[in-house]
């Protein structure tokens, strides 16, 4: 029954990629499509939450870190490669006289973009995990320290407006990598690029989950004296899943600059990192479609009810995680699971205790 429903999971990637990459580019508008592919941003730091949270039993409250290291790094790039030879717009602004900064300098190379992009958030998120899980640090100690990560980064950027734009941030982005960004056919490469990586972002983690270590990080989230025991260290499989799931928020974040076209520190804060885990929390934390559906989900709400009700749009959202969270604590991929060991229980027959309790255990996983 796993092995079926592993591959039921792999079919459901190979239909989602379908959805993204061939349905969506014929019968969304422009505008809309552009949306999705800002959904898709937030879904790829979604589906590595719900790989550190859900499966590892990590809160993870400060992703935009991670999110913010992707997406600067691209906007850094992004800005210079439409400057040209000359300062950036908004650093002249400031000083007209004042050099480039040394940091900024090698953002001028598309290849050292690339690796700043994958090998930032690595190095972070493994010196980070390291110091933390060896010491056992969990629960909410590691979450009020990620979140607290979060909140002092967008303070720093935002008090650094001459380096890094501040409260304004980075913006009015024209080329991405040598294409045109106002070409209609390069928007629709940039869509296409975002929800690919989506898709494989799901495929990684589908992987994961069926292999040998998703089984250890399952185990390490239940019973992590037990699986010390058994000779294995915990803070290891912690800090792997720590670090895939830091990855992931950084992609999504170089994907975020060049469909949306600015990056401020309001997208990285604690209000950003919170607004990815209610998301995920909606959507179902330790299922494969839950957190990438549930961030997609929050997001059209926050684009669509955020435009035409932006005091109230708060108090929605807030309103729907307490609703999750006391009647769905597993989120909107548990009702699947309700209804389908419902369909399979025989109507006359009670279920036995070891029945039941194996229904019970799927249901929560």
């Amino acid at each position: 029954m796993t092995k079926l429903k592993s591959w039921t999971s792999l079919g459901g990637i190979g239909v989602f990629a379908v959805l993204l990459l061939a349905v969506a580019p014929l019968v969304l508008t422009d505008h809309w499509l552009n949306n999705v592919g800002k959904y898709c941003c937030w879904a790829i730091a979604a589906v590595g939450i719900g790989l550190a949270w859900g499966r590892g039993g990590m809160l993870v409250m400060g992703q935009g870190v991670f999110f913010a290291l992707g997406a600067y790094s691209m906007a850094m790039h992004l800005t210079l490669e439409t400057a040209g030879d000359r300062i950036p717009g908004f650093m002249v602004l400031y000083d007209p006289l004042a050099p480039l900064p040394m940091f900024w300098e090698p953002f001028r190379s598309a290849g050292f973009t690339l690796l700043a992009i994958v090998l930032l958030p690595v190095i972070m998120a493994g010196i980070l995990g390291y110091a933390l899980f060896k010491r056992r640090v969990k629960g909410a100690y590691f979450a009020i320290l990620t979140q607290a990560l979060a909140v002092a980064l967008a303070t720093l950027i935002s008090s650094t407006i001459r380096e890094t734009g501040g409260d304004t941030g980075l913006s009015d982005f024209k080329y991405f990598f040598g294409f045109v960004l106002n070409d209609p056919a390069n928007k629709l490469m940039v869509y296409l690029i975002a929800a690919a990586l989506l898709i494989v972002c799901l495929l990684a983690v589908w992987q994961l989950y069926r292999s040998r270590f998703g089984e250890l990080l399952v185990a390490t989230r239940d019973a992590e004296e037990r699986v010390r025991f058994l000779g294995y260290d915990p803070a290891n499989v912690k800090l792997v899943a720590f670090v895939v799931s830091a990855l992931m928020a950084s992609i999504g974040g170089a994907m975020f600059v060049p469909i949306v076209g600015i990056i401020t520190p309001a997208e990285i804060g604690a209000a950003a990192s919170i607004l990815m885990i209610a998301g995920v929390a909606f959507g179902g934390r330790a299922s494969l479609f839950g957190p990438a559906l549930g961030a997609m989900a929050v997001g059209w709400g926050q684009s669509s009810l955020g435009s035409t009700w932006p005091d109230g749009w708060t108090y929605i959202l807030g309103l729907l995680f307490i609703v999750v969270i006391l009647f769905l604590p597993n989120g909107l991929s548990s009702l699947t699971a309700r209804f389908t060991v419902r369909a399979r229980r025989s109507p006359d027959v009670p279920p036995t205790p070891a029945i039941a309790a194996a229904e019970l255990e799927e249901v929560k996983s």
